[in-house]
């Protein structure tokens, strides 16, 4: 029995009426010391205090327990009752109306059976919640997007049940039409900003494959030969850089009148718009024209029209979406509370922990090599997108679903034993110095962190530093990836480029630990800096690939510290793929992109998480 409860850990009160107030024989034995009658006390006046408290082997695991408290005086019960409980429902984090989502599906199957395990903590705490067991593939992103902002206001936040492939789900239906921001650029306009000096950037010793292939300053000879005629003071140029400095919040954002939105989802389908060839190349057209200052005419009617509709900002602290794990991995919530425990998912719900997440914008800009003009396609990440290796395990899992989450582990060694490489073109934003405080071999920041190099960045846990600023930060504040651009093409960030033959390439937005990957891919990612991580694998011996593998499941290890192993902390980067194409992984869903573009927007989201007991 705990000697101190903090009314934080207290997630309901109940009036239990007349009754004994111990029930072991060790209380019995006490209240004998005293000389209290046994007897008397079983016509006590009893309320009951629930509360949660942490496990003393697994420190992120939360525990419910129960009090029991009781007095002669039934009036004297009542006020302590209503004095506990007028504190716990007047905390405004605390959540009083959910829109829940059970997705019966998720790796086990076992989805439903998780929330009836776990429903009656809400119905004690008095929150309304509204259920919807989902249907079909598919099913929760339709509500989320069609829903009004109305209602969507109404409830303090949404929780999935299922895995991290239904949390993307319900994710990319709550931001879908709702979060207004430019696009990031393409990958043939970013040629145009990348760094002529290459010597900033230091590979390993192998052959100089890294100066000569990874960081090539090469610039597209047709934005040269278009952009380089004007003038630095041109409107042209200007408006190219200007068009993505524009906050995600903004009321009269153009992003809107070019974003293409899924109507229908079929199962094992992407969030694709199904608009035809034509339709696709006008709104191309339309987003061309948009970027580049020409369509001025058009944006107070946009203004107008937003207006006249209730607004859903974005950031939104108020409104958080909630995980209780159900799925394969459920890295996401490893990585944000720390356990892989519904009850302690649920117990954070319900007393309104709050921290803040970054989200990964994905622009699929062509979908393979073959097809034609066509609309750009937007997809969100939580966690991680990776392509290569990591898309081949899902797209080849998707064949042997009936063997549930054993499907990867199958998948994963048919996948690693083929020891198939792409060839592809990364470019990335390289972060200033004082934004990246990583030591490497050649005592350089911000750049290449596996050579030799030992983690000295603050892991991100409960109560980070690192994180705080992207939860306390004004909500009208930009916190786009691409924000660094300014009106110059002197200010603009540096961007730099990897090109050759890759076994992976993975961008990691948070730590993504699971119980295969103790320390996660990176171990040192934090969920709320405004950064992500590049991790590109190079072709290597299959044994190489697979000592990699290996490190990545022990605890204490670094799989990065290889000299076929690049890692990046960036803000936004390109990709393009050349020859054989694989399909990317995005948070455990297939995305076929032959040219993409992703930026990172800090604590676009907030999670009803504590963070992680590391």
């Amino acid at each position: 029995m705990p000697t101190e409860l903090l009314l934080s850990n207290i997630y309901a009160v109940e009036l239990a009426g007349r009754g004994s107030v111990h029930e072991t024989k060790a209380a019995a034995a006490t209240y004998c010391l005293l000389g209290i009658d046994s007897k008397v006390l079983e016509y006590f006046y009893r309320f009951v205090v629930h509360f949660v408290q942490k496990s003393s082997k697994q420190h992120s695991v939360w525990i419910p327990k129960t009090l029991v408290f009781g007095h002669p005086d039934p009036e004297t019960c009542t006020l302590w009752f209503e004095r506990i409980h007028n504190i716990i429902t007047s905390d405004v984090k605390r959540p009083k109306n959910l829109l829940i989502f059970v997705n019966p599906l998720s790796g086990k199957r076992h989805a439903s059976k998780t929330w009836e395990g776990v429903q009656s903590f809400f119905d004690r705490a008095k929150i309304i919640t509204k259920v919807v067991t989902t249907q079909r593939s598919g099913h929760a992103f339709d509500i989320m997007k069609e829903i009004t902002n109305d209602e969507l206001n109404s409830y303090d936040g949404v929780v999935t049940v299922g895995g991290d492939g239904f949390f993307n789900e319900v994710l990319n239906g709550l931001l879908m039409g709702r979060h207004k921001a430019p696009y990031p650029p393409t990958p043939s306009e970013v040629q145009y900003y990348i760094q002529e000096d290459a010597s900033t950037i230091h590979g390993h010793s192998k052959d100089l494959k890294l100066k000569e292939h990874a960081v090539q300053p090469v610039q597209s000879v047709e934005e040269q030969s278009e952009l380089d005629s004007l003038p630095p003071s041109h409107p042209l140029l200007q408006e190219s850089v200007a068009s993505r400095m524009e906050t995600s919040h903004s009321s009269c954002s153009l992003a809107s009148e070019y974003n293409a939105f899924p109507d229908t989802i079929a199962e094992g389908e992407d969030f694709v718009d199904q608009a035809s060839e034509s339709s696709a190349t006008n709104l191309r057209t339309q987003y061309r024209m948009i970027r580049l200052g020409a369509a001025q005419d058009r944006v107070q009617g946009s203004c107008v029209k937003e207006e006249a509709t209730t607004l859903f900002p974005l950031p939104n602290p108020s409104f958080r979406i909630g995980i209780i794990p159900a799925g394969s991995t459920d890295a996401i919530v490893i990585s944000t509370t720390g356990a892989r425990d519904p009850v302690t998912s649920a117990m954070q719900i319900i007393l309104g922990k709050r921290i803040a997440l970054d989200i990964t914008q994905v622009v699929s800009w062509k979908s393979n090599s073959k097809s034609p003009e066509e609309a750009p396609r937007v997809r969100y990440v939580a966690s991680f997108a990776g392509y290569g290796f990591y898309g081949d395990v899902i797209k080849e899992s998707e064949s042997y679903r009936w063997m549930g989450p054993a499907r990867y582990d199958y998948s994963g060694t048919s996948v690693f034993m083929r020891h198939r490489s792409y060839e592809a073109e990364v470019a990335f934003v390289k972060v200033p110095d004082h934004t990246a405080p990583y030591a490497t071999k050649s005592g350089l920041s911000g750049g290449q962190t596996n050579v030799g190099g030992k983690r000295k960045e603050e892991i991100c846990r409960v109560n980070c530093t690192v994180c705080a600023d992207g939860i306390n930060s004004e909500p009208s504040v930009s916190t786009g990836g691409l924000e660094m651009l300014s009106h110059t093409r002197s200010q603009i960030p540096r961007w730099l480029k990897a090109k050759g033959l890759f076994l992976s390439v993975g961008a990691a937005v948070m730590s993504c630990r699971n119980e295969k990957a103790p320390d996660g891919v990176v171990a040192n990612a934090h969920l709320a800096d405004g950064f992500l991580h590049l991790v590109l694998i190079r072709e290597c011996s299959r044994a190489s690939y697979l000592w990699h593998l290996l490190k990545l499941t022990r605890k204490g290890a670094n799989p990065l510290d290889f000299k076929f192993v690049e890692h990046y902390k960036t803000s936004a980067f390109t990709f393009v793929s050349h020859g054989q194409e694989s399909i990317w992984n995005v948070d455990g869903e297939l995305f076929p992109a032959h040219q993409l573009s992703a930026q990172v927007f800090r604590g676009l989201i907030t999670l009803f998480a504590s963070g992680p007991e590391v």
